[in-house]
């Protein structure tokens, strides 16, 4: 089989990582890279340090509106797909990257596999909601990451298509989770020099729109600032120059302000953390996976397995709500694993092989 699989941002790069590992040993995967995600830490370096080949084809596109983005993304996938005319198109998530790589996709009647299928928010404020729908209704074969993802299919009349196969993301934890120690990672500050990572720390990401604006971000910062420890805080560039403005107007003194980390330090920091504080659907996975007490800081549930025994709970971006919910207790049953078996590549690759077989 020939397999185009596109990506563009940071979960799509982890999730390729462990399904690219298993496709290309028996089949031909060309590998396109949208740009959406184009800063080095945010990109190129998880290319290099999960061993992931070049891309085939790197389109350079990224920012403007959805609209504008995805557009662009289209027409220069579409000239990718009609140039290798592929089997299959293997696409990840919820990004403009896979609504873009669907469209041009299905308008060339070249079968569409989308891994994580099935995610659902039920807020069409989400601009992700909206990729999320449109790429599974057009696509021919659907890999739900839990059996929510799954359900979710079954109420818009998809089950026929869909598949429950476990989560790449889960995989990748597994893999390169213990990569490094702590002692072997020398954070990069934002104002420049380097720290190394302390005995006991807190994890914050912070990344999206409605989080960063200046009163919202100054509520977690307060929160941060009230615990037990410093605060390691990786800052997407996007959000570099208000959180220092912040950090510098309020004097906080537990903020550490690094920037952007790869996956393997990353994940280094989940399972040395002692609790964490987040708005990404990806890093809740993780703390789900490496065990660790996590605040989401969302309006709504993407991954309602973890919301179980307090181990993840969503709050609103108020300080004294934050400090609250981390000190409730959460309770792990060893025996709940709703995000698979570990081997969810093998099932992704075994099932593009059973659909052609069919």
């Amino acid at each position: 089989m020939k397999i185009v699989t596109v990506v563009g941002a940071r979960p799509q790069f982890i999730k390729a990582a462990v399904v690219s590992h298993v496709l290309r040993k028996k089949h031909q995967e060309v590998l396109v890279h949208t740009g959406q995600h184009f800063d080095y830490n945010m990109s190129e370096r998880f290319f290099s340090e999960l061993n992931i080949p070049d891309p085939d084809y790197n389109l350079g596109v990224s920012g403007g509106t959805h609209a504008q983005m995805t557009g662009k993304m289209m027409i220069a996938i579409e000239e990718v797909l009609i140039k290798e005319k592929p089997d299959w198109l293997l696409i990840y998530g919820d990004t403009n990257s896979t609504l873009a790589a669907a469209l041009a996709s299905v308008k060339l009647h070249i079968p569409i596999c989308h891994v994580e299928a099935g995610a659902r928010v039920h807020s069409m404020t989400n601009p992700e909601e909206i990729n999320r729908i449109c790429t599974d209704h057009v696509s021919s074969l659907l890999l739900a990451s839990t059996r929510s993802g799954y359900d979710e299919m079954s109420k818009e009349g998809l089950q026929d298509k869909g598949l429950l196969v476990g989560d790449p993301m889960y995989d990748a934890f597994i893999e390169y989770s213990n990569k490094l120690k702590p002692e072997e990672i020398e954070l990069v500050l934002l104002q420049g020099g380097t720290i190394k990572i302390p005995n006991e720390f807190y994890y914050l990401t912070c990344h999206r729109e409605e989080n960063t604006n200046d009163e919202d971000l100054l509520e977690i910062f307060k929160a941060m600032e009230m615990l037990d420890a410093s605060t390691i805080y990786p800052v997407h560039p996007r959000n570099k120059k208000r959180a220092i403005s912040l950090q510098e107007k309020y004097k906080f003194t537990k903020m550490v302000l690094t920037e952007p980390v790869g996956y393997l330090e990353s994940a280094c920091l989940v399972k040395n953390a002692k609790k964490i504080v987040t708005d990404s659907g990806g890093l809740q996975r993780e703390a789900f996976y490496a065990g660790k007490k996590c605040i989401t800081i969302l309006n709504f549930v993407a991954w309602p397995e973890t919301m179980v025994d307090n181990r993840n709970e969503l709050s609103r971006p108020v300080a004294e709500e934050i400090v609250e919910k981390l000190s409730h207790i959460q309770k792990i049953d060893e025996n709940y694993l709703p995000f698979g078996d570990g081997h969810s590549a093998e099932k992704i690759v075994s099932a593009l092989e059973n659909y052609m077989k069919s």
